[in-house]
């Protein structure tokens, strides 16, 4: 092979990998995306509290259906009164939180609801796991802490936080509120992830992080573009070599 093909070759092999490499960061990238909760003047021990909560969609094929979200330390989940989200949704309290569910949004619409806590505990910051379900079945679950020596982003699937100012002076915990039966143990007809179980269940484990074997949030099609690229370098070599090698 002459010299100038040589180069046209390795020129064809360079971006053909640059186009999959792109490929590949382009797949990965909704593992990036974040499911958020704000709250205006959220402070600790801050009473009657409105908190945002917003859930961008990160299915291409199918609607959110349904959010559950798993309370932070000091939050019980009858502290929690629903205020308002997508129309025809519903709010129910489960032995662990809450959960925001209803009729299929339009593909690609993010999720939006809120929701008012009785008084906020007396703390830095809360951590609100949260597993997000859609229509066909896909379950993106939020519920890795943030890495405080990265880039705040834990391994891609970040649970929403929310940062707490300073008490206000003078504020004080109010009376804890009464623990309703209802919280406690879910109707025998709840889902699988509303139904409490000491032994926790694969859903129970995932939404607390406790899952063996965790994959740092990289989807399968990650592995599998970088596979491909990696393939696609090695047989361009073998290839290259076989042309450059003279006849007999």
């Amino acid at each position: 092979m002459s010299r100038p093909s040589k180069a046209r070759t390795a020129r064809r092999l360079a971006t053909v990998s640059a186009v999959l490499a792109t490929a590949v960061v382009a797949v990965a990238g909704p593992a990036y995306a974040h499911t958020e909760v704000t709250g205006k003047d959220a402070r600790a021990l801050a009473q009657n509290v409105t908190l945002d909560f917003h859930a961008a969609s990160e299915s291409s094929s199918a609607g959110i259906t349904k959010l559950e979200v798993v309370l932070p330390e000091g939050l019980v989940p009858t502290d929690i009164t629903y205020g308002q989200g997508p129309r025809g949704w519903e709010f129910a309290t489960t032995s662990r939180g809450w959960t925001v569910s209803g009729p299929e949004l339009t593909k690609g619409a993010d999720a939006e609801f809120s929701v008012v806590v009785r008084q906020l505990p007396d703390a830095e910051e809360l951590v609100f796991k949260t597993l997000q379900s859609y229509g066909d079945g896909r379950v993106d679950r939020w519920v890795e802490l943030e890495d405080s020596g990265g880039d705040g982003h834990g391994h891609g699937h970040p649970a929403p936080t929310l940062k707490l100012g300073a008490a206000a002076p003078g504020a004080t915990p109010v009376a804890p509120s009464p623990t309703a039966v209802a919280t406690t143990a879910a109707p025998a007809d709840a889902s699988p992830s509303e139904r409490p179980d000491p032994t926790g269940t694969p859903a129970t484990q995932q939404a607390a992080g406790e899952t063996d074997g965790e994959d740092g949030g990289v989807s399968p099609a990650v592995w599998i573009g970088a596979g491909a690229v990696a393939l696609l370098a090695a047989g361009g070599v073998w290839w290259f070599r076989r042309r450059g090698t003279p006849s007999a």
